[in-house]
């Protein structure tokens, strides 16, 4: 039979008291604040308090003109194949990159100074260089978004592995583990949540420079779209690109948040 101690019964009370989070409350508050937004947006626009701001409901008329006539659907996925490649990219080479300039201090001294130095440097800045020495083609734009999304992901995986805890990785050696196994069982697993919180900035990095990519030398994409439109003054043609940007930008942060929660659900949330 078990014995319950007052330490145990206090504890117990205590989670007892403790009100429970409602998964569908931060839903509905969502909700609320997408309502209230798209309500401020049509005062506005019927108001004129705002030259040449277009209603909700004109953005949404050209919304569905450009889903049937598929403009809408060729410019997603033109912009999507973009972001995938140049993002899948930049992270599958920057994680290597990060974990071995955190690891080794002489590969830290050699590769820093040039990640420093590109760092500083907006990937859309090298957006005619790339131009002129790639050609006018996808691999240009591929090329400026996977800078950018390699330059935040491989500071985060260098700065998971400078952080992890100096006690777990000596008690691991006093226990008899190799350096393979530390680096496997410690290193990774710590620096898991560094990595994640990359790609996401990475993710929004990559869509903010295809936007500006696709603005020269292209003939498809969101950024192509919203570059003509802006020509004829096609206000409703950019808004749609733009929302369309944005809602594609959430979900795949969404999925990206979700595999975080997944993959750390050992961390103490708040």
């Amino acid at each position: 039979m078990a014995v319950i101690t007052p330490v145990d019964k206090t504890a117990t009370e205590e989670r007892r008291r403790r009100p429970r989070r409602s998964g569908r409350r931060p839903l509905v508050l969502n909700a609320v604040a997408v309502v209230a937004g798209i309500a401020v947006w049509g005062v506005v626009a019927a108001l004129g308090l705002v030259e040449n701001l277009p209603t909700p409901a004109a953005v949404a008329q050209k919304a569905g003109t450009m889903i049937s006539d598929g403009t809408l659907a060729s410019d997603t996925l033109a912009s999507l194949r973009r972001v995938f490649l140049g993002y899948a990219l930049g992270v599958v080479v920057a994680v290597p990159v990060g974990f071995l300039m955190g690891w080794y201090p002489t590969v830290r001294a050699l590769v820093e100074p040039y990640i420093q130095f590109f760092r500083t440097i907006p990937p859309l800045a090298l957006i005619p260089l790339a131009v002129v020495l790639l050609g006018i083609g996808e691999v240009p734009k591929i090329a400026v978004i996977f800078l950018a999304s390699f330059m935040a992901c491989v500071l985060s995986s260098f700065q998971g592995v400078i952080d992890v805890d100096r006690t777990l990785i000596n008690a691991a050696r006093v226990l008899g583990a190799s350096d393979r196994t530390i680096f496997a069982k410690v290193v990774v697993p710590a620096s898991t949540p560094f990595i994640l919180v990359g790609m996401r900035i990475g993710l929004g990095a990559s869509w903010a420079t295809v936007v500006a990519a696709e603005l020269i030398g292209a003939q498809e994409g969101l950024g192509y779209r919203m570059q003509k439109a802006s020509t004829w003054f096609e206000m409703d043609t950019i808004f749609v690109s733009l929302i369309t940007i944005g809602v594609l930008g959430l979900v795949m942060d969404r999925l990206l948040l979700l595999a975080e929660r997944r993959l750390t659900g050992w961390q103490e949330r708040r």
